[in-house]
């Protein structure tokens, strides 16, 4: 018994370390583009290069697995779609504070159930459309446009959101034909290729001082990359959610510990919103039956 209880508990801290994970990333990358003017393309280059070199040891051993897609230009567009969110994520982070940026980007949820409805054709149901709604207004409330703070680069943040969306909701189709190591390998073997593309306008040198943050950022992403898959690979997304938010205070501490950058009221209004709407679509989808949840 104690067996099958410790298996929750093991992915639950897996998603925490994930998260601080994560978060540590983020200062990483704050501290190289925003401080140090180090070119956001370049920073996220050899991030996720590093992050690679990681896990060639797993692509060797799956190497078959590219083999076996039939949907080649289909998993070109998914890591189109992840690179440009993982590009407006790193150059929002040059010029948003964490806290921020970590906010705005709990809209990904929001912008995959609109792919689901409006490109997959998936059913929708109303709560889930009122879930987005809710979630959407929070997203309005932290970047609050109608303050004199307010400036467009705080909209990169919520284009990453919306494109890493994108990319979940073609990882969806994708897997209807093909296996997760697919799915996985190209994705791994796309992004460093055209990450390297867009750094070439800027360059490849990182300033004096900043190669060892680039490079903890690139084991660090590996590493919580990692724990991610191994947490939802154990437990369930749903029970997986709350621990997942956890990410937001990991975040808003850091950049006020290292940065000064400290969170105003607005930022709790609309997180509050945010998160009252991922937990009322939830606890909905708990209640109803499987067959429901497929629909």
């Amino acid at each position: 018994m104690a067996q099958i209880h410790s298996t929750p508990l093991k992915a639950a801290g897996l998603m925490v370390l994930a998260g601080a994970c994560f978060a540590l990333v983020n200062s990483a990358l704050q501290a190289v583009t925003m401080l140090q003017g180090a070119a956001a393309p370049t920073v996220t280059f050899w991030q996720y290069f590093i992050a690679l070199l990681f896990y060639v040891p797993w692509i060797w051993r799956h190497r078959a697995a590219v083999l076996r897609s039939g949907q080649i230009w289909t998993h070109v567009l998914r890591v189109a779609l992840a690179v440009g969110g993982v590009q407006l994520w790193t150059l929002g982070l040059a010029h948003v504070p964490i806290w921020q940026a970590i906010a705005l980007i709990l809209l990904s949820p929001f912008f995959v159930t609109l792919g689901a409805g409006l490109v997959l054709r998936e059913a929708v149901s109303a709560h889930r459309w009122g879930a987005v709604v809710l979630g959407i207004v929070g997203g309005v409330v932290i970047l609050a446009p109608w303050s004199e703070a307010f400036h467009l680069a705080a909209l990169l943040p919520v284009g990453a959101a919306a494109l890493w969306a994108a990319s979940s909701v073609v990882t969806k189709r994708l897997t209807d034909r093909d296996s997760t190591e697919t799915v996985t390998m190209y994705l791994l073997l796309l992004l460093s290729p055209a990450n390297a593309a867009l750094a070439a306008g800027t360059g490849f040198t990182l300033p004096e001082g900043t190669v060892l943050l680039v490079i903890g950022a690139g084991l660090l992403t590996a590493l919580a990359q990692h724990a991610l898959v191994r947490a939802y690979a154990m437990a369930d997304a749903a029970y997986l959610q709350p621990f997942d938010h956890l990410k937001l205070v990991f975040n808003v501490g850091l950049g006020a510990l290292l940065f000064g950058f400290l969170p105003d009221g607005y930022m709790w209004l609309g997180t509050a919103l945010i998160l009252m709407a991922s937990a009322w679509l939830l606890s909905r989808e708990a209640r109803l039956p499987l067959a429901a949840q497929r629909s």
